[in-house]
């Protein structure tokens, strides 16, 4: 069965990966989160909610920097937050 047409949808820049790949539309995005994230992170928020918005910009015209952005934080998944800016001198103070 074929992938419905939005599934080819590419992004705006191919989202980079650690190992050199690059994604370059919404099918390589999500075949990337289902093969390649342990199947032990596919409960992890930020994994969970990339699935959810490659999959609304591919099924119901989404927006595209939403699916790119949830992409960039599952693959990014283990980095650390920074703190939100001032934080730091509240805490020194």
């Amino acid at each position: 069965m074929p992938a419905p047409k939005g599934w080819s949808n590419r992004f705006d820049e191919p989202i980079d990966l650690r190992d050199g790949r690059k994604l370059r539309t919404l099918k390589e995005a999500i075949a990337w989160l289902a093969k390649e994230i342990p199947r032990s992170e596919h409960t992890m928020p930020k994994v969970q909610a990339a699935a959810r918005m490659v999959t609304e910009a591919a099924e119901n015209d989404g927006p595209m920097i939403f699916a790119r952005m949830g992409v960039m934080q599952a693959v990014h998944r283990h980095i650390a937050e920074a703190a939100p800016l001032g934080e730091e001198e509240a805490e020194e103070g």
